[in-house]
């Protein structure tokens, strides 16, 4: 079931993003600051929506989502992560159509997920293309020297 994250989430949500297997210690410690944020000021403040899909007491995999300052209608998709012990169950699809169905009921227009350009990432790449993303841009060497960026997005 997905729902929206409660203060009991965060510490499977901060273990399922260091599980992953792709995020490297500053990004997980940049999701405990987002956390952390959501918690002290809410989603409204802060702009940071977390859901979660949780089957019973476990979390099976989060999202993080929220309208881009300075624009009308934007939202970014700031993060997805699944449980390793879940992927290839539908868990990413669900929390990304759920993301998705949010965006458009609070106006919405378009999300834009942005990734690495690394093969490491290509598996990520390739699940937003089959949810009907496009690649709208690339800036070489955007993170690092051979480290691509790569924007999505999916406009409703």
């Amino acid at each position: 079931m997905i729902i929206t994250a409660t203060t009991a989430d965060g510490s499977q949500i901060r273990d399922i993003t260091a599980r992953a297997g792709v995020f490297n210690p500053e990004e997980v410690a940049c999701v405990g600051a987002l956390w952390e944020e959501y918690l002290a000021d809410g989603p409204e403040v802060c702009g940071y929506h977390f859901i979660v899909d949780r089957e019973g007491d476990r979390l099976r995999g989060w999202a993080c989502y929220g309208p881009r300052d300075l624009t009308s209608g934007v939202f970014d998709l700031y993060w997805i992560a699944v449980d390793p012990d879940c992927r290839r169950g539908g868990v990413g699809r669900g929390l990304l159509v759920a993301s998705e169905a949010a965006a458009r009921a609070a106006g919405g227009r378009m999300l834009v997920a942005e990734t690495s350009g690394t093969a490491h990432y290509e598996p990520t790449r390739q699940f937003y293309i089959g949810m009907g993303y496009t690649l709208e841009a690339s800036i070489r060497d955007f993170y690092r020297p051979g480290d691509d960026l790569a924007i999505f997005i999916k406009r409703f």
